[in-house]
């Protein structure tokens, strides 16, 4: 009796069956498309079939087999940064420069609706007495200035 090696299943979290393809591909999903991460994929995939094969030529069931293939199989951490480092920095310019960009657009909304908060709790609680908001104001102020020089200094780089 022949299985197909590709339709082998893993039950993940009890509801969702997905095939070893499947595992292999989640593991690699965040790293970018190259040649090299589709024969390390494939390789992984063969290396995995195979033992859920030896496995159940061993008496073991079918998704037992799968389930202690996954579980022994280990943490790919190592890999996946070999790839990423060897995919090129172009792709990690263009996210730090999106990254960089978000962080001070962040920071420079958050202080303003930080400043207007403190000047709302000036105005309703204490306007006549004194204008206190203006001192936190300078301290909110330096969030977006250290995003702004943290920025400069990416840039030089």
């Amino acid at each position: 009796m022949e299985i197909n090696k590709r339709d082998y299943r893993h039950i993940i979290g009890g509801e969702k069956m997905i095939t070893i393809k499947d595992y292999v591909e989640g593991l690699f999903r965040e790293i970018p498309d190259s040649q090299e991460k589709e024969n390390i994929k494939n390789e992984i995939i063969l290396n995995l079939e195979e033992k859920v094969q030896d496995l159940m030529e061993s008496g073991k069931a079918e998704e037992d087999a799968i389930n202690k293939s996954i579980v022994e199989f280990g943490d790919i951490t190592e890999i996946k940064m070999n790839l990423l480092a060897e995919s090129g920095s172009v792709q990690t310019k263009k996210v730090s420069k999106v990254n960089y960009a978000n962080r001070m657009w962040f920071s420079i909304w958050g202080a303003i609706l930080i400043i207007g908060l403190f000047f709302f709790i000036n105005y309703t609680t204490s306007w006549y007495v004194h204008p206190w908001f203006v001192y936190p104001t300078f301290a909110v102020l330096w969030w977006p200035l250290a995003t702004f020089f943290s920025w400069l200094n990416h840039r030089q780089k």
